[in-house]
């Protein structure tokens, strides 16, 4: 299956590996078509153009996950356990449970103390960068888009860091439940096995620092009082699960995806090493121009207008940050690779109140990831352009990227 001018306008064309290599002319072709599209494959509206995206992100409901109750009445029992979860999520709940919720995370996760991790990423960065550099090549997803947020992230809920693989294996396993509109029997069974595992684990985590405190987020979040309202330990797990797996996924991604769009364009590495401190501005073009996040379901809260369509209370809608991200009305000339771009208020990271709650961490992850491998790696450039992309189709990333230097 190919994207050619007689194929329907449906994201299920993203099950095409090639489609999924480059989904931007797909994207556009929904956009200039109809972006706000009535897709009769996945039964939901699928949303294109950058204003519409950003009401959906604002407006409609996040809380779409069904209860363990409603999936097994839909013959689903299967998935019961996971959805125990993320109904506990803030990432899945609407105002008033939302902002409960946020707040008192907010407490535990505040800018101070991902600014005081800012050296010691760097550090964690230059002695994964130290384990290759003799080696005049590296697979940079293995090397350091893996391995980097899962030691941050670690050493940011305050468990042991020897343990990070794990994290990411688990990471990796249940973000197939957030990127994919699919429904994948096997794949749940293990994303079911995993949630399982993680559940133990930082129950066991919270129950430790109870009388053996860290300073890192598991502790955090299980002291955090508002008003004296506090989580219990089921919200507390639940949420230091989404916060998992959206730091590791979004900053996996985002090195991942960035230093491929870079290196497809050498004359912008030339540019940042000329110019290192425009480092943040790049990263922010460079989650506009390769979303991580590619897109988010959410439900229409009433029957309402958008776009000229009418959308009946309770129906599926999918906002494609991927392609909102790609608008011409929004962002002159999208398609072109600007790493000074002014006013990039890109979706890479959502909108409004569920805007990524990892995206300072992120951001600084991203920037001493890229500084790093173009400071210390001369004549650094793709050792194939035979590169596949992983199947999760919400969440975007290569499997794989060598490189030589």
């Amino acid at each position: 299956m190919t994207t050619t001018s007689e194929s329907p306008l449906s994201l299920y064309q993203l099950l095409d590996p090639e489609v999924l290599a480059d989904p931007y002319p797909l994207y556009r072709g929904l956009r200039e078509a109809d972006p706000v599209h009535w897709d009769p494959y996945l039964h939901a509206w699928v949303v294109t153009s950058y204003p519409e995206a950003v009401t959906v992100l604002r407006r409609f409901s996040a809380q779409r996950t069904p209860t363990p109750e409603k999936l097994a009445e839909l013959g689903m029992p299967a998935l019961g356990s996971i959805a125990a979860v993320m109904v506990r999520q803030m990432l899945f709940l609407d105002p008033p449970a939302h902002t409960r919720v946020r707040r008192l995370a907010s407490v535990a996760f505040t800018p101070r103390r991902v600014q005081r991790l800012r050296a010691h990423i760097e550090q964690i960065v230059d002695a994964l960068i130290d384990e290759v550099i003799d080696r005049g090549e590296m697979e940079v997803m293995e090397d350091l888009a893996n391995p980097l947020p899962a030691i941050v992230t670690a050493e940011m809920l305050g468990v042991p860091t020897e343990d990070h693989r794990r994290l990411k294996d688990w990471s990796q396993a249940f973000a197939e439940m957030l990127g994919n509109f699919q429904h994948n029997p096997g794949r749940a069974a293990r994303v079911a096995d995993s949630l399982q595992e993680m559940t133990v684990y930082f129950q066991e985590a919270v129950r430790r620092q109870a009388t053996e405190p860290t300073e890192g987020l598991v502790n955090a979040l299980a002291t955090a009082e508002v008003d004296g309202d506090r989580l219990s330990e089921d919200e507390v797990v639940a949420n230091i699960i989404v916060t998992l797996v959206g730091g590791q996924e979004t900053t996996t991604n985002l090195i991942g995806n960035g230093l491929l769009t870079l290196l497809r364009h050498p004359e912008s590495i030339a540019r940042l090493r000329r110019e290192p401190g425009l480092m943040p501005d790049a990263v922010e073009e460079l989650l506009r121009y390769e979303s991580p996040s590619q897109h988010t379901a959410r439900l229409a809260p009433e029957d309402v207008e958008l776009g000229g369509r009418r959308i009946a209370r309770g129906q599926a809608v999918i906002a494609v940050m991927g392609a909102a991200n790609r608008d011409p009305a929004r962002f002159p000339d999208p398609d072109r690779l600007d790493l000074g771009r002014a006013d990039n208020r890109h979706l890479a990271f959502g909108w409004a109140s569920h805007f990524c709650f990892g995206a300072p961490l992120a951001r600084i992850e991203g920037q001493l990831a890229f500084s790093a491998l173009l400071r210390r790696l001369p004549r650094l450039a793709l050792a194939t352009d035979a590169l596949t992309w992983r199947a999760n189709l919400g969440l975007r990333g290569l499997t794989a990227l060598p490189v030589t230097f």
